[in-house]
């Protein structure tokens, strides 16, 4: 019923209550869930429920899907040079007019005190437009009055740990923002052995850029010029093994990608900086628009289509510390599921067909409400036959 409630696009905890109460939902709920009841519980009763269940479960959950994703192939022609991606950003999740916990962050607007929840999040990002959670990091404080808030960049480290142990032989490329562009982020994706793309500012590491501006200018063969359709043109820009020493004397050496694109007389520059060899080969297709762009696609096909498109990321499901981990959790894994049967060829072009992905949320409600589920369409031996291949056009 958790998984119900994100799946129909519901956007409220007690609304399941009512878009189960037919007959035929009802029926079909039970059939689904081979549990032989006769009614349903309580949307409160799964509260109560989260609020006990042990904080690993729905992660194991997850993370058994991922694999299943991996073990069945779907995701290797995703790859970029033989990477999967996983770009990684924080969110906010929650926000209160007061305290409502031990661990809220807080943070002051006037003479306002705010107190809200965000969390660090990882998903497997793909250029065909995939975005599926593998590992989230909540950003909370020990306790009511620390001396330090927690922040992105201690939870990152946090993250990294959880990434390596669930997924050790994972062969990953991060797709980082600028906040990441620091030493010890390259230490830990060293020590992992993890490639990364990361966002690049002048402003994050002044010393370097400098050095970047030099370089480029003394190696023109690493430039080329690509022309696309309407009108596009992109000049590629890069230089190898660059040193770096950060504020703690550590001493790195890192390359530098630019892509500079140019569309009907508007100018954008995009830097990257990453550990991927960089040669003609890869600089253009793989590592600058399959690569360093997909780090968007955690911003508008994950965090934008889970606040904006029906799963209410922002909504307060429950206000209990345990229970809103797991709120949380439900709405990844349901998101997981509904881009598999969004972007698979069982329902053609989704935005065609039904006018939106929202909308394919309301037509399950009804599907659920008003057309029992013949047994044979979820009988085991059955269903172990259908192969169900994601949307490539």
């Amino acid at each position: 019923m958790g998984l119900l409630v994100f799946c129909l696009k519901i956007g409220s905890r007690r609304q399941i209550r009512f878009e189960s109460d037919t007959v035929t939902a009802r029926q079909n709920l039970h059939l689904l869930c081979g549990d032989g009841q006769t009614a349903l519980p309580h949307p409160d009763t799964l509260e109560y429920y989260l609020r006990l269940l042990p904080p690993a479960e729905l992660e194991r959950l997850r993370r058994w899907m991922i694999h299943r994703l991996r073990r069945m192939k779907v995701l290797d022609d995703q790859r970029v040079e033989g990477m999967f991606l996983i770009a990684l950003d924080g969110t906010g999740q929650l926000t209160f007019p007061e305290r409502h916990c031990p661990h809220c962050l807080t943070r002051t607007s006037g003479n306002t005190v705010i107190y809200y929840h965000t969390v660090l999040e990882a998903k497997l990002v793909t250029p065909s437009g995939l975005a599926l959670s593998i590992a989230t990091e909540f950003i909370e404080n020990p306790s009511a009055n620390p001396s330090k808030q927690d922040c992105e960049l201690g939870a990152f480290a946090r993250l990294a740990e959880v990434l390596k142990a669930q997924f050790p032989q994972l062969k990953i490329c991060l797709l980082l923002d600028g906040l990441y562009a620091n030493g010890t982020v390259f230490d830990i994706c060293r020590q992992n052995h993890w490639n990364h793309i990361i966002t690049f500012k002048e402003g994050s590491m002044p010393a370097l850029w400098r050095e970047y501006q030099t370089a480029k200018c003394l190696r023109p063969e690493n430039h080329c010029v690509l022309d696309g359709p309407d009108n596009l043109r992109q000049s590629f820009a890069w230089a190898t093994d660059l040193p770096h020493q950060d504020d703690q004397r550590r001493r790195h050496h890192v390359n530098v990608l630019e892509c500079r694109e140019e569309v009907g007389g508007a100018c954008t520059t995009f830097v990257w900086l990453t550990n991927v060899p960089l040669a003609h080969r890869n600089v253009v297709t793989r590592l600058a628009n399959q690569g360093g762009r997909c780090r968007w696609k955690i911003e508008n096909e994950g965090f934008n289509i889970q606040k904006n498109g029906g799963y209410a990321l922002e909504h307060a499901y429950s206000t209990h510390p345990q229970a809103i981990k797991h709120w949380y959790l439900l709405l990844q894994i349901a998101c997981i599921l509904m881009q598999l049967l969004e972007r698979g060829r069982l329902l053609g072009n989704v935005q065609k067909v039904y006018g939106s992905f929202k909308a394919l949320g309301r037509r399950l409600a009804e599907s659920l409400r008003f057309q029992l589920i013949d047994p044979l369409a979820i009988d085991p031996a059955r269903c172990r036959a259908i192969q169900i291949r994601l949307n490539s056009s």
